[in-house]
């Protein structure tokens, strides 16, 4: 904690100088445009400098925002903690904190995702950490990886009362459109992470908003069921990410920006195992088009 608490605060001594430059920019164009404006030549080991300056970052951004100037580190607070002090320029409530502290631990590393990829690419070309996890922010972005939160709380908000649960998803899977919130690449049973941020929700989200929200992913397991028998489409993690990240508070323009503060560690990890490896990532391609054509 004493390195990345220390670290968070360079990475504010650099606000004055990036932080203008991304005025006007949705916060994840910003957030790239600054964690862009370090470089590998920073003091200080560069995997932590890319850890603590995300949080620093986006609470900087979201307050440029509302027109009010950032709020400094409090380097001895944990990530969670710290970050929500910086966004709303007081300590946040002790729930709060725990909720989130909860959702970035849970979101730090899974796997081979098309972020954590990226960033391991372009770390096996001696890029540098910086570089990499610029790259995989950019990955981040995509709607099908990082952007799936927010439309989750589009849907509910659409449906709106109880009642038309039932009708409204029946209309969107017949129109042939996905329901944000369920299935996954690689699972074909429920997320596991689903069920440990619904349990960090508990006492933090009002107790309505949550069977509502447990009605409609009850009902759209079961009418995917129907529509899509030849594949299991179950919940997914971006489902109680958006009602805990609504519930600690945070606007759904910034669901993707927190994502990366929780991320950002295992890209780093990943990043640095990889440049340890020391050889380039290089898949093969195989070409499955008309031999005839290519041939001409």
């Amino acid at each position: 904690r004493t390195a990345i608490g220390a670290a968070r605060l360079r990475a504010f001594d650099r606000l004055a100088e990036l932080l203008p430059a991304a005025r006007g920019l949705p916060p994840v164009e910003g957030l790239r445009l600054l964690l862009a404006g370090l470089s590998d030549a920073e003091g200080g080991t560069h995997a932590v400098l890319a850890v603590a300056a995300m949080p620093v970052f986006v609470a900087a951004l979201a307050r440029q925002a509302r027109a009010v100037p950032p709020v400094a580190p409090a380097p001895a607070l944990g990530q969670a903690a710290d970050f929500l002090r910086m966004l709303d320029g007081r300590p946040a409530a002790p729930a709060r904190v725990a909720a989130l502290d909860s959702y970035l631990s849970t979101v730090a590393d899974h796997g081979l995702n098309a972020s954590t990829f990226t960033a391991r690419v372009v770390a096996s070309t001696q890029a540098g950490v910086l570089s990499a996890v610029v790259a995989a922010l950019c990955a981040l972005k995509g709607p099908l990886h990082g952007g799936a939160p927010g439309p989750v709380l589009d849907m509910l908000d659409a449906i709106g009362e109880p009642e038309a649960v039932e009708p409204w998803l029946a209309a969107r899977l017949s129109a042939g459109e996905r329901l944000m919130g369920f299935g996954h690449r690689v699972y074909r049973v429920r997320d596991p992470r689903a069920d440990v941020l619904k349990r960090a929700l508990a006492g933090l989200s009002e107790a309505g908003r949550v069977r509502f929200a447990e009605r409609v992913e009850a009902a759209a397991v079961a009418a995917l069921a129907r529509h899509r028998p030849g594949r299991s489409l179950q919940t997914n993690v971006e489902f109680y990410t958006a009602l805990l990240l609504e519930a600690v508070g945070l606007p759904r323009e910034l669901f993707t920006p927190v994502f990366a503060i929780g991320r950002v560690a295992g890209w780093a990890a990943h990043v640095v195992e990889q440049e340890r490896c020391g050889r380039i990532l290089r898949p093969r391609s195989r070409y499955v088009g008309p031999l005839a054509e290519a041939a001409e």
